[in-house]
Order: structure tokens, then sequence, then C-alpha cells
């Protein structure tokens, strides 16, 4: 059987809500996702019109009027007629999309009336999320294993996380977006929500989600390398469930605090750094430190890992000036992840500095400011 007979019956006989997932939007759960979802398929309609017709007409006067049949071309320089119908008619089309299009685009604006304020700060390949009003800001990295054990087993493959952004039902959640290094962008599609996050520029978005679950998306600009590996999770939770997760959230950030004054020893500052490096590092200079030849260098056996340690704090504090891959992660990293992480990469691939970097070194780096 040819490999399109399969095809065919598949989408003769699957059930309609798994040809819905595969070719269609994604199920809206928000006012705008529904006005953007009715007017894609408004579009849609519309388009199938003007094909039908154009090509329906082309076709009949190709058969109708055709040379074999006895016709002759009839020679003309202008008919106002027809030019007045092929001007006012696709005017008339443009402005009847226009409308419901203009109406969505300011409705997508209207981001005044929150109930709460989330600023979302891209970074390569992480998203920041800090909730304005109650105080809790952590970061949200991708947790899907990339060597496709999820993937087999049926999981939602490179879209999972370790930190979810997770909001109340029901509730208008105003987004501030940003970027820390280069242009990201924040979109969930379910949500109707598409925003470019820009370094040095505050955009808004907002969404109000009307069903309790767990949707997806992913950073929809191209940023670099890991570009695939920045998935977005957001769930929605009931009021009271939410403000449960909200308190024990709130404890568990202050139990997990740093205390800056704590001097480290060298072995559980490898373990700890060995952890900031797989969530930050990993993904440039590799897991085994040998990083990507011409474009991020190699820290096992590298000039910077086993040079002077105030040049490592410096380039981990405030980026490459020779090469921009390099981030500066000083207002990404606590001094005590910075501190850990460099201890890590001087005692890690058989580097072996043997010494310790503490906090305060880093506190000091910054000049005294943390």
């Amino acid at each position: 059987m040819p490999p399109v007979l399969p095809v065919l019956l598949l989408a003769v006989l699957a059930p309609p809500a798994v040809l819905a997932n595969q070719l269609n939007l994604q199920t809206p759960v928000t006012s705008v996702a529904r006005d953007v979802y009715d007017l894609h398929t408004l579009l849609l309609y519309i388009t199938i019109a003007i094909v039908v017709a154009v090509f329906g007409v082309m076709f009949y006067a190709i058969v109708r009027h055709r040379k074999s049949a006895g016709h002759q071309a009839k020679q003309f320089h202008e008919n106002t007629t027809v030019e007045v119908i092929w001007t006012v008619v696709p005017l008339l089309i443009l402005v009847g999309m226009a409308w419901p299009a203009t109406r969505v685009v300011l409705a997508q604006k209207q981001t005044r009336g929150e109930d709460m304020t989330v600023k979302v700060t891209g970074y390569q390949w992480k998203w920041q999320y800090d909730y304005l009003d109650d105080g809790v800001a952590f970061m949200s990295h991708l947790s899907t294993p990339r060597d496709g054990t999820l993937k087999t087993a049926g999981g939602p493959y490179l879209l999972e996380v370790d930190e979810p952004l997770v909001v109340p039902v029901g509730q208008k959640v105003r987004l501030l977006l940003t970027a820390n290094d280069v242009i990201h962008s924040w979109w969930v599609p379910a949500f109707g929500v598409k925003q470019d996050a820009i370094p040095g520029f505050v955009r808004e978005a907002w969404f109000k989600a009307d069903k309790p679950g767990t949707y997806r998306g992913q950073c929809a600009e191209l940023c670099g390398k890991d570009h695939g590996y920045m998935p977005i999770v957001v769930e929605v939770k009931p009021e009271a469930e939410y403000a449960r997760w909200l308190t024990a959230k709130k404890a568990q950030l202050a139990a997990q605090a740093d205390d800056p004054a704590k001097v480290w020893k060298l072995d559980e500052a490898v373990r700890r750094g060995e952890e900031v490096y797989r969530k930050n590092c990993v993904a440039c200079h590799m897991e085994d430190g040998k990083g990507v030849p011409g474009t991020f260098p190699a820290l096992a056996g590298g000039a910077i890992t086993t040079g002077p340690v105030a040049a490592h704090i410096d380039i981990v504090l405030n980026g490459s000036r020779k090469n921009a891959a390099m981030a500066a992660w000083g207002k990404q990293l606590s001094d005590t992840e910075i501190a850990t992480v460099i201890t890590y990469e001087r005692n890690a691939w058989g580097n072996r500095d043997g010494k310790v970097v503490q906090p305060k070194d880093i506190k000091a780096a910054r000049g005294g400011q943390a």
C-alpha cells in the first residue's frame, strides 16, 4: 500500500480532537485567544472563498473559451466597469478583515485593571519570573532530558521545566516583559499571547485564563544556540490552591536562601557549584567542560579556569569583552552561586586549583554590593 493511503485513512478515521491538535490552533482558554481563533477561522474562510472564486473563473474561462472550441480572444484596451469591480471588491474584503483584526489587536493591548503583575525576563536560555506584588522570584529552566527518553515515553518532549509560572484561574495577569541579553519572545498559544522581550525595553501583555490546567509555549524568537530548549510552562490553579502554592513557595525560597557570610569548604562548594553549572553553563561549555571550538572556549584545562582567579571572577560577573556569547552573570546569580560555580570549574575535568572562592570574594569584586 502506498504511504499516502494510510495517511488519508487516518485523516478520515481519526477523532476530531486528535485532528484539531495536529491541524489547528491550540484550544483557547482566554477571551483574547478565542478572538484570535475566530479571526483565524474567518480569514481562512475568506481565503478559501477567494481561491474558489478566482480559480473557478479562471478554469471556466480556460475550458469554456478555449481556442479548440472556435473562440477567438477579444482585444480591448480598458474596461471601466471591470476596473471598478476589481478595486472596490478587494477594498471591501480588506475592510472586512481589518475591522475584527483591529478589535483583537486593541484587546491584546488592554493591560490595565490587572489583578496581579509578573515581570518576565528572558535569558539565554531560560526565563525569570518576578511576582511583583508578592516578592517571589525564580528562574525557569528546561528539565526535559535531551536524550529522547521522555519523547520515547510519550511525554511533552522539550516542553518541561523545573519551575513553571503559576497563576490563579479567573484573574487578569499583567506581564511586563524584557530581556537581559538578546531578543526573546514569550509565546503561549492557548492564551493568545506572543510578545517580544527586548533588552532595554519593557513590553506589556496580559491573559486571564478561565480554565485550570497546564499550558505550554516556547520562545518564538531565534535567540541563539539553545533557542529550541527554552520552553514556557504555565500552571493555572484554582484560587485556594494558588494561595497555598504561594505560601509554600515563599517558605521554600526562604529556606533555600544562602547565608552570604557562610565560609564554604571545598567539597561542599564543588557540589553546589556543579548544580549551578548544570542549570546555567552546560548548554555552552558542555557536560565535559570542553565547550564548542571557535565559539565557547573549553573550561577543562582552559586559560580562564587555570589562570588568575580574579580574571575568572570578572568574566563570570561582567561577561566577555571579546566574545559576546559569554553573558554577564552578575545580575542573574547570587554571590554564593557565582563563588561555588567558579570553585567547581577550577576543580573539575582535571583542573586542580584546590582553592575555594568565597561569597565575600564576589561581593568585593562587585564593589561591596551584593
